[in-house]
């Protein structure tokens, strides 16, 4: 392959990400590229700078005595916060907003700082730190008492086991609640013990989760109202009062940054059906710098003019790659959208099945070409914003003789799902013989393949006693 075509290829499968620090990366590096309109022209600034160093200069003899004393200094005269006259930036004096936005605080730090506000001695601020390295993301406690006290037993003289628990204890008592819990039992009984004596049901809460955690692990409410000798209504609301703590403390504190996607591509809805336009925030356009230009018309044969020819030539297949790449996105783009016009209408339940092969032959361009316009690129709908392969399904056959995606198929399970009987949950079998009813012939196994896929549980995890 010819150097521009590899040029080609490599930015078409480029993120927009990666895509604006190639580009940036060619504006430092590239003499004869600049964005239009980007900044004054070299005589412009020429002129300007020329003008400016007048007033400077001016500015200069007007603040500035000729003589410095002897116990003096520049820095005593001379302001290290400006330079000619011109104010310099400084992160210290000027923070990145963005940065200060973007600062998390992870479960470990906020543990931390409430064993700083505790009255710990230094043995066991060295046992607190190390549960609190111990805890995971979920908020438990990854390794038994016994392993933490024979790991620091080797560091700390005389320590005892009672001590780790007792550390151990203190720190169940930080915020998030449940925090450090060895189990499920554990963590709700920490949460439970928090809550105010007088809490409606507290006691018959506390009894169920200590005695009958298994019997609720597998919701069998005839055997709990039997072994409690509770009324439904009683237990309705001692279940209510469970269900209100948190079987993952730690999930509270976002240890994550947020991050934005920007679309590559919008589309909207014209009197001529769906059209697709490029995001011109994203997609810079990139000229030959003019003043540039017109010196190469000179003919120099010097190093530097060569230099500045192969400046040119390089800059020439730069924007020309980028101008294709625009193009065969907006192309595929468009096919993608005339073929999944009933999704942008009706939602994922009305996808059509779509393969790379049927966009490659509708452009006229390699499958290994789709494949690479539609990573990691972005399509801003009416029903959200999608990745471009998130529109290739593959499809079920129906029994019509019709296709059916298997994007639609998700859609359609979790459609029957969200209005199930949560007391009485369709099982996979069930929602097979649901769809067979609609004309689509799909395996149990493949229902059992599409639920996970979407994590949700199965029948007997999604049954609710409420």
């Amino acid at each position: 392959m010819t150097p521009q075509l590899q040029q080609a290829i490599r930015l078409l499968q480029l993120s927009t990400l990666e895509l604006q620090q190639e580009i940036q990366s060619a504006l430092e590096s590239n003499i004869m590229l600049e964005l239009p309109d980007e900044e004054p022209s070299i005589a412009e600034r020429e002129d300007t700078f020329s003008i400016e160093a007048k007033e400077q200069n001016n500015h200069t003899d007007e603040q500035l005595p000729e003589d410095l004393a002897l116990d003096t200094s520049w820095d005593d005269i001379y302001d290290p916060t400006t330079s000619a006259g011109l104010p310099q930036t400084s992160d210290a004096i000027h923070p990145d907003p963005g940065a200060i936005n973007a600062a998390t605080q992870s479960l470990q730090d906020l543990l931390l700082w409430q064993i700083e506000l505790t009255n710990f001695s230094d043995k066991d601020y060295a046992i607190a730190t190390t549960i609190i390295d111990a805890i995971n993301e979920d908020g438990y406690l990854k390794i038994g008492t016994e392993d933490i006290h024979v790991h620091l037993s080797k560091q700390l003289d005389d320590l005892e086991h009672d001590e780790v628990t007792a550390t151990l204890h203190q720190i169940q008592s930080f915020d998030p609640p449940g925090i450090g819990a060895l189990n499920l039992q554990d963590c709700l009984l920490i949460q439970l013990r928090q809550l105010p004596p007088q809490t409606p049901f507290l006691s018959e809460a506390l009894e169920l989760i200590s005695e009958h955690m298994e019997t609720l692990a597998i919701q069998d409410t005839v055997k709990l109202k039997r072994n409690l000798d509770m009324s439904d209504e009683m237990l309705s609301q001692t279940l209510a009062l469970i269900k209100r703590l948190n079987p993952k403390p730690g999930s509270v504190i976002q240890n994550t940054e947020t991050n934005y996607i920007t679309p590559d591509v919008y589309t909207r809805k014209t009197k001529n059906g769906w059209r697709v336009s490029l995001n011109g925030h994203v997609f810079n356009t990139l000229r030959i710098n003019p003043y540039y230009e017109t010196l190469m018309k000179r003919g120099d044969k010097s190093p530097d003019g060569q230099a500045m020819k192969n400046h040119l030539q390089e800059a020439r297949w730069f924007i020309k790659s980028l101008q294709n790449r625009n193009e065969t996105l907006l192309r595929v783009s468009q096919e993608i959208v005339d073929r999944q016009s009933e999704f942008l209408a009706h939602g994922a339940i009305a996808m059509k099945p779509l393969i790379l092969r049927d966009i490659a032959e509708a452009v006229e361009l390699h499958e290994s070409t789709i494949s690479r316009v539609t990573t990691q690129k972005y399509l801003h709908t009416p029903n959200g914003i999608f990745e471009l392969k998130h529109f290739f399904s593959s499809h079920v056959s129906t029994e019509t003789g019709g296709k059916c995606s298997a994007t639609a198929i998700r859609a359609i399970i979790k459609e029957l799902i969200n209005s199930e009987n949560k007391k009485k949950p369709l099982s996979d079998n069930k929602i097979t013989a649901i769809l067979e009813d609609k004309g689509i012939n799909v395996a149990r196994r493949t229902i059992a393949k599409y639920r996970e896929s979407m994590s949700i549980a199965p029948s007997n995890q999604r049954k609710q006693l409420l």
